[in-house]
C-alpha cells in the first residue's frame, strides 16, 4: 500500500471518543478509565515515532547523496489537494457500507490489515526487542539471496536480497500470532497494538518537508473534520462500521467487564498521525537549530497536542456527542509553536527549514538535465 492512501485511509476515521451503543451510560469511573488510556496510546506513537523520525530522515538524507534518489515527501500541493482525496475516500467507504454487505467488507478488511498490521509491528518492536533480549538471545545475522543468472555475461540480476537478524524473526513470529489473534477475535487489544504500529510508522516515515505544508495540511483537515462529523453523519457511521485497526478503542465498561467490554471510547488514528507528523518535522527542526539540550518547538507542540485531545474529550463529555477532534487540535498544534517561534525570534528561521532542500534540487535537475540522467551518462563515460 503506498504511504499516501495509508495516511489517508486513517485520516477518515477522525472521531474521537464515540462510544459504541447509545443505550449504554457509562459511569465516571469506566469513562475516566476510558479516556485517560486513549490519551496514553495517542501520545506514545507521537513521541516514539518523532525521535524513529530523525534517524529515518537522516539516512533518507545519505541515500539522496549517494544515489541521487530524491526521498517522498508532501508537496505543498498534496497538502492542498489531501482533504479533498480524503473526503472522496470517506464518501467511498460510506456508500460501500450502505450498498454491500457489511461482514463481506469487513472480511476482506480483516485479510488486508492482518498482512499489513504483521509488517508494521515487526518493524515496531524489533528495537524494543534487541534492547531487551540482547543479553540472552544472541543476535545472529542473515542474509537471503536468490539471483537469476543470465546466460550472457551480464551480471546476475537479484530477485530476492533480503539481510534480517535473529530479533528481525522473534519480532515477526510474535507479530504474527498477534495478527491471528486479531484476524479470529478482532479483540480491541490486539486492534490497538496494530493502530499503535500504524501509527508510529507513519509519523516516522511521512515527511511534510516544509512547516508551511505541515499548517496547510493541518488547516484543510481542520474544515475536513468539522464538515464530516458535525455536517453529515458519515464519519460516525463508517468510525463505527468498519472493523479495521484504523482507530483505537479502549471499553468504557472496562471496570465492569475487564478485557470483555464492549462499550467502546474511540479515537482515529488520522486524529495521531496527522499531528504527529507537524508534531515530528518540529523536533527536526529543534535539532536543526542545534541548541544543546532544548527542543521547545516540539515539546511545546506535544503538550498542547496533550490539552487539545484533553478538551476534545472535555467537550464530547459535555456535550454527549461525537468530537471532530481536529477542531482542537489543529489550533493547538499550529497555533501554539508559531506563537513560541515569534516570540523566540524564530519564525523566519522556521518557514525556511525543509527536511529536503527542494530549492537545490530543482536547479540540480535543470543544469544536469535530469539526475538519473547526469548519472547515466557518468556511468557510461567511466566505462
Amino acid at each position: 500500500m503506498d504511504l499516501m492512501d495509508f495516511i489517508i485511509l486513517q485520516a477518515n476515521e477522525t472521531v474521537t471518543a464515540g462510544a459504541s451503543g447509545n443505550k449504554f451510560k457509562a459511569t465516571n469511573e469506566g469513562r475516566t478509565v476510558a479516556y485517560v488510556s486513549l490519551v496514553v496510546m495517542a501520545v506514545l506513537p507521537i513521541f516514539y515515532g518523532s525521535f524513529r523520525s530523525i534517524k529515518y530522515h537522516q539516512k533518507q538524507k545519505k541515500a539522496y547523496e549517494e544515489s541521487g534518489v530524491r526521498p517522498d515527501t508532501m508537496s505543498r500541493r498534496d497538502a492542498m489537494t489531501f482533504p479533498i482525496i480524503a473526503s472522496g475516500t470517506l464518501g467511498g467507504l460510506y456508500l460501500v457500507i450502505k450498498i454491500f454487505s457489511k461482514e463481506y467488507v469487513n472480511y476482506l478488511l480483516s485479510i488486508y490489515f492482518f498482512s499489513l498490521g504483521v509488517i508494521a509491528l515487526t518493524t515496531f518492536l524489533q528495537p524494543m526487542f534487541e534492547k531487551l533480549f540482547s543479553g540472552p538471545i544472541s543476535k545472529v545475522e542473515y542474509h537471503l539471496n536468490f539471483t537469476k543468472k543470465e546466460k550472457s555475461d551480464k551480471k546476475p540480476f537479484n530477485l530476492i536480497d533480503f539481510e534480517f537478524n535473529t530479533f528481525d524473526i522473534l519480532s515477526f513470529v510474535v507479530s504474527s500470532i498477534i495478527g491471528v489473534w486479531y484476524f479470529m477475535k478482532k479483540h480491541w487489544v490486539a486492534n490497538n497494538l496494530f493502530g499503535i504500529a500504524f501509527a508510529c510508522s507513519g509519523i516516522e516515515l511521512l515527511s511534510l518537508n516544509k512547516i508551511a505544508n505541515g499548517c496547510i495540511l493541518l488547516i484543510g483537515l481542520f474544515f475536513y473534520d468539522v464538515f464530516w462529523v458535525f455536517g453529515t453523519d458519515v464519519m460516525v457511521t463508517v468510525a463505527q462500521s468498519f472493523e479495521a485497526p484504523i482507530k483505537l478503542m479502549f471499553p468504557q465498561d472496562f471496570i465492569e467487564s475487564g478485557f470483555f467490554g464492549k462499550h467502546f471510547a474511540m479515537l482515529g488514528l488520522g486524529d495521531i498521525v496527522v499531528p504527529g507528523i507537524f508534531i515530528a518535522l518540529l523536533l527536526r527542526y529543534d535539532v536543526s537549530l542545534k541548541r544543546k539540550g532544548r527542543k521547545i518547538y516540539f515539546y511545546t507542540a506535544f503538550i498542547a497536542y496533550i490539552l487539545g485531545l484533553i478538551l476534545t474529550i472535555v467537550v464530547m463529555t459535555v456535550y454527549n456527542h461525537a468530537q471532530p477532534a481536529l477542531l482542537y487540535l489543529v489550533p493547538a498544534c499550529v497555533l501554539t509553536p508559531l506563537s513560541v517561534a515569534l516570540i523566540q525570534g524564530d519564525l523566519k528561521s522556521m518557514f525556511s527549514y525543509q527536511d529536503h532542500d527542494e530549492e537545490n534540487e530543482k536547479k540540480e535537475t535543470k543544469s544536469n538535465g535530469g539526475g538519473k540522467k547526469s548519472k547515466n551518462s557518468k556511468e557510461k563515460k567511466e566505462s
